[in-house]
């Protein structure tokens, strides 16, 4: 009997020291391993659509409270600065829209100052191969360069893709969505 007790109290011991061990070295890896995914995933598309700044923007990101997600949970706007001598005069973040397959998840970058889209890149899409994909083709991203914040877009703004309606108004509405992130919380995006 003396045994079993020894036993399961030196596999208690032993459990408990393994959590104890996961739990310090989750914590103390979990901030270079969401880094380096924003550096690897998100990175290529704030290049795409910000540039002239002299910081990391993925170092630099601002997580901005915007409510809950479909499950219930905490939703935050990822916004990754564009900064030069210290100042934020861009931003790049991601919004999203349905297109003809699902949500197209579309990077666009923003000029504080111009108020105006410095560009868009297409981060993640189910759109039709040769009709709706061509959304990542760089003569349709392009058209939303200079575009204006001042008014929602429409499709006769930009170089719409003709046979792919649906997934061109997607990606018209994710930028309308950003240019309504940007009014609603400018001042926390350029902090």
């Amino acid at each position: 009997m003396r045994d079993i007790i020894k036993m399961a109290v030196v596999l208690t011991v032993i459990c408990a020291l393994s959590g104890l061990t996961l739990a310090l070295v989750h914590d103390v890896t979990k901030e270079p391993i969401e880094y380096a995914m924003l550096k690897n995933v998100k990175e290529p598309a704030v290049m795409a659509v910000i540039s002239g700044f002299d910081n990391d923007p993925i170092k630099d990101l601002v997580k901005i409270p915007i409510g809950k997600d479909k499950k219930g949970k905490d939703a935050f706007l990822m916004v990754f600065p564009a900064k030069k001598g210290g100042k934020t005069f861009a931003m790049a973040f991601e919004t999203a829209a349905k297109g003809y397959h699902g949500d197209i998840g579309v990077m666009v970058g923003v000029d504080a100052e111009k108020n105006e889209v410095t560009g868009v890149s297409i981060v993640s899409h189910s759109e039709t191969p040769g009709l709706g994909a061509r959304i990542t083709e760089t003569d349709f991203t392009e058209s939303f360069q200079g575009k204006s914040l001042e008014n929602e877009l429409t499709k006769d703004d930009i170089n719409a893709l003709s046979g792919a309606t649906l997934s061109t108004n997607g990606v018209v509405a994710a930028v309308n969505n950003a240019r309504t992130l940007f009014e609603q919380h400018r001042d926390q995006m350029l902090q």
